[in-house]
């Protein structure tokens, strides 16, 4: 019996690629690191060209269609002018404590169309932080702050909870899910299972996900090195989400030599994106409040790829099944033609993307994939042989201009539904 999943997990789904923007105090420290215990003095906050607008369009000209901003980190700073902290943008000198970055990253993300995601870890260090020794003056804090997340800044597509440091606390799940279900009840979240199923992280902070990518789940993995593993009272659909990063820290640093190249960064997008989960790149605006030009400039370029390779298919027609339960797309004028001696007049391919019908569910377990011969039509050889496919799965194969390929479905949980297949060229 398959699971159905909420309308929002689908939409979720079809969002694929987000960007990540780790801004906050830490900005304005180069070289700290989460639970260094050194302070960070608030007298520092000050991005005098902040701009979340240019952030956005980036983002948006990079075909990212959400955008996520760490509200408040570890650090327990706040991007708003929370009641709750003086460990905020209210006390900064930035603006003379007038400003709001979480309103104009809000606001920027609306104009340009992107979903809006907000992040906040419960959990926080340093002398400037609050501190509690009570679980329910914590859950208090946690619950006060959120409210004014969701009460402030309209619509919130979704909420984004770390769950790092917060070993030792036991959180009240049941009265802060209630008090997030009661301010936005469409709210999509991504948090351990345990408190609101909605996204679920991949278990690597690398941008990969597994080959075999199940979405109907009842454990997952959590801790900064997927050294634990957490188990639900019964099985949940759960799209997973794979989080990375363009350098090799969150946050801005001065290390623009380990900015990710194109390819690297292609191959995680294949390998997540292209397994069925969704990419969510991060880049750490720097202290003037502005994108680092090599990281602004490696994202578009990763955007122009996408849309280069995926953005323009082989002539293969719409996918068809057959009687026999196959899937398959062809060129009908070039597989009609069975002259051995005449060249294929169909375009090279070496990625085919196939993807399920998950509106009742996932059903795909193990599938094979044929391509015809280019010269001997009637003749087909196994090109690729996977598991899951969910949302997308992206098959390389060898570059061959078969005049149709043909999917077999091997295994299944209830019925499949395809909702297409098509075949690309990669340079």
């Amino acid at each position: 019996m398959k699971l159905k999943p909420q309308q929002k997990q689908l939409d979720f789904l079809d969002w694929e690629f987000g960007v990540f923007f780790h801004f906050g105090i830490r900005s304005f420290y180069p070289g700290h690191r989460d639970w260094d215990k050194k302070e960070m003095p608030i007298s520092a906050f000050d991005p005098k060209e902040l701009d979340c607008r240019s952030w956005a369009k980036t983002v948006k000209k990079a075909g990212a269609r959400y955008a996520i901003l760490t509200a408040k980190h570890h650090d327990g700073f706040a991007l708003w002018p929370t009641a709750y902290s003086e460990y905020s943008v209210a006390h900064a000198p930035w603006k003379n404590g007038k400003g709001d970055v979480v309103r104009e990253f809000v606001d920027a993300c609306r104009e340009e169309g992107l979903k809006v995601g907000l992040y906040y870890s419960p959990a926080q260090w340093g002398g400037s932080a609050v501190s509690f020794t009570e679980d329910k003056a914590y859950d208090d804090y946690f619950i006060g702050q959120i409210s004014e997340l969701l009460t402030n800044y309209g619509p919130i597509d979704y909420l984004w909870f770390d769950g790092a440091g917060s070993a030792g606390h036991e959180y009240d799940k049941p009265r802060i899910r209630a008090a997030i279900n009661s301010l936005q009840p469409g709210l999509l979240t991504f948090c351990d299972p345990d408190w609101a199923p909605g996204v679920l992280w991949v278990g690597n902070e690398d941008g990969f996900a597994p080959l075999d990518n199940p979405l109907e789940v009842n454990s997952w993995d959590f801790g900064e090195q997927g050294q634990s593993s957490g188990f639900l009272q019964k099985k949940c659909f759960l799209p997973r989400e794979c989080d990375c990063k363009m350098r090799n820290t969150w946050f801005y640093d001065q290390n623009e030599d380990t900015v990710k190249s194109l390819d690297e960064l292609f191959g995680m997008y294949e390998g997540s994106v292209g397994r069925g989960a969704n990419l969510l790149l991060d880049i750490g605006p720097d202290p003037r409040g502005l994108l680092p030009e090599k990281d602004s400039k490696r994202l578009l370029e990763l955007g122009e790829k996408i849309r280069r390779v995926y953005g323009d298919p082989v002539d293969l027609g719409p996918m068809k099944k057959s009687e026999e339960g196959t899937y398959t797309i062809t060129n009908e004028e070039d597989f009609a033609n069975h002259d051995i001696f005449e060249s294929p007049k169909v375009g090279l391919a070496n990625r085919v993307v196939l993807e399920e019908d998950l509106s009742e569910g996932q059903a795909v377990t193990s599938f094979i994939l044929y391509a015809y011969l280019p010269y001997y039509r009637f003749a087909k050889i196994p090109v690729y042989q996977g598991y899951t496919i969910g949302h997308k799965c992206i098959c390389p194969i060898p570059a061959i201009r078969s005049p149709r390929f043909e999917l077999k479905i091997l295994s299944h949980n209830g019925e499949v539904k395809m909702r297409d297949m098509k075949a690309y060229y990669c340079e």
